[in-house]
């Protein structure tokens, strides 16, 4: 089911929390709004459509009040985007079984499955538009941080730490916040991930999944850190996954807020929407992001999956979404799917802040031809317009030690003389919950950093051991110190 022409697009002035909306032929349902849990509040947000009739989507497992509505409170846009969306039956997924080891389940990051082999066929045909709704514009280009090589570090977890009262001890003893500890060790950059409505049901932060009550990964947490990070005098590259919990090569679930949507057309307005406003809440703390991924370990493609009755709290067990909709990248209709959620959050980013770094990711960089495939479908045929090209390295999931990465790296970078690179996330481990402490980390960085437009390498979670390889810092009761060993690749600057 697709757009029907002279459908409309709904904008609601958002006064209050979660509320629902509809027009008139080809309905849309809007949810906007201002729930702490899930980054809303922004103009509109597509939830579901329905062919004829009136029915509002069931916000019954909601908190939020349903307020009244009356038509003074909208103003019906008429919509730009006509998509038809082919058969289901028209297109066979690929999609097999890969190799990758998963991670330990009892780690804070779930398990990997692997998923998003070669696809047998490609195809280079364009997706169709998205709306292009009226945004706000920046009226002022905030001013980004601009190192020559961004040495970073993934710290969403210690937000979490933190809310403990968990304190930092450097390798001498001294008591240091997170940053000043880091930027005294050389790291200039900071990553953070960020969820839809982590507080939904299989949401990373849900309760039934035992979590406590903070969503963390929301916009609210967002904001809040990286206005520390920009305190800090650190760069910000945020990572956002399009999904209320861990997207990678093994799920990428649509967000529970976005499942009633038919169109591939609408979940790309509500990409949109979304990553529009969550940019302008950062926008408005001066806490705009030198580098925005839009999704997260992308191989298999992005907004993919739905949850069943037997997926658990990690996200395991999932279906396909419709054809019409999910960005399945084993599949034509899902490529073209996926270039357009692509596009449509770079647009957003862009909107807001111009000169804010565009980023895709993927994993599986052992298997060089899975990232030509990938690359070349999404930068040559549907000629997303991404700046930067991230990648996940990781020794311990069979992807060799950073000297066996140098040819790949090469290879993309004379192939694509437009884009710059970044390792997105490393560790260096070699195998579950181990470290040799061979210089390998320290290796990543000097071996991308001599590299031509590579600009930038991050350190996975340096907190967190587990089976990626082990943490920079050792538990001492509630506080963490960092390892003298580990930070010898990180001295004291």
């Amino acid at each position: 089911m697709g757009y029907k022409q002279g459908c409309f697009r709904v904008r609601h002035l958002c006064r209050f929390g979660c509320v629902a909306a509809m027009a008139a032929a080809g309905v849309l349902f809007v949810a906007c709004g201002g729930d702490s849990d899930s980054g809303a509040g922004y103009d509109y947000e597509i939830v579901g459509e329905s062919s004829a009739g009136f029915t509002l989507p069931d916000f019954s497992s909601s908190s939020d009040a349903i307020a009244s509505i009356s038509s003074s409170d909208f103003a019906l846009l008429p919509s730009s985007g006509v998509f038809d969306a082919q058969s289901s039956s028209d297109f066979v997924s690929s999609e097999s079984s890969g190799d990758r080891p998963p991670r330990s389940s009892s780690a804070v990051e779930p398990p990997r499955s692997s998923a998003g082999s070669e696809p047998q066929t490609s195809s280079a045909h364009n997706p169709p538009p998205s709306s292009s709704s009226e945004s706000p514009k920046s009226s002022a280009t905030q001013q980004l941080l601009n190192f020559d090589f961004y040495m970073g570090a993934d710290i969403s977890t210690v937000q979490e730490y933190e809310r403990n009262r968990t304190r930092f001890y450097d390798v001498d003893g001294t008591e240091k916040d997170i940053f000043t500890l880091l930027k005294d060790h050389g790291f200039n950059a900071i990553r953070l991930k960020t969820f839809v409505s982590p507080k939904a049901k299989y949401g990373y932060a849900a309760s039934e999944c035992g979590h406590d009550a903070e969503a963390y990964g929301d916009k609210d947490h967002i904001v809040a850190y990286a206005q520390k990070i920009k305190a800090a005098g650190m760069a910000f590259l945020l990572d956002i996954h399009y999904s209320d919990n861990w997207a990678d090569p093994g799920k990428q679930i649509i967000p529970e807020r976005w499942r009633k949507v038919n169109s591939s057309d609408a979940l790309a307005d509500s990409v949109y929407a979304y990553t529009l406003d969550l940019m302008n809440a950062l926008k408005q703390v001066n806490a705009v992001p030198e580098m925005v991924q839009i999704g997260n370990e992308t191989t298999p493609g992005i907004l993919v999956h739905v949850p069943n009755s037997k997926t658990d709290c990690w996200g395991n067990n999932v279906d396909k979404a419709s054809t019409a909709i999910n960005g399945d990248m084993g599949t034509s209709s899902g490529k073209a799917n996926a270039a357009k959620y692509f596009k449509a959050g770079i647009r957003a980013v862009k909107e807001v802040s111009p000169n804010t770094k565009t980023v895709l990711h993927i994993e599986r960089i052992r298997q060089a031809n899975t990232v030509t495939w990938w690359m070349t479908e999404i930068f040559k045929n549907q000629k997303v317009p991404a700046d930067v090209m991230g990648f996940s390295a990781y020794t311990a999931y069979g992807d060799g030690a950073p000297d066996n990465w140098k040819s790949l790296f090469q290879t993309v970078t004379s192939s694509y003389p437009n884009l710059e690179f970044i390792v997105a996330e490393y560790n260096g481990g070699d195998q579950d919950n181990h470290y040799n402490f061979d210089g390998s980390r320290k290796r990543t960085n000097e071996m991308v950093k001599g590299m031509d437009r590579w600009i930038g390498a991050f350190f996975w979670e340096p907190t967190l051991s587990g089976a990626w390889g082990t943490a920079l810092f050792d538990w001492k009761g509630n506080d963490m110190q960092a390892n003298s060993n580990a930070f010898e690749e990180y001295p004291m600057r």
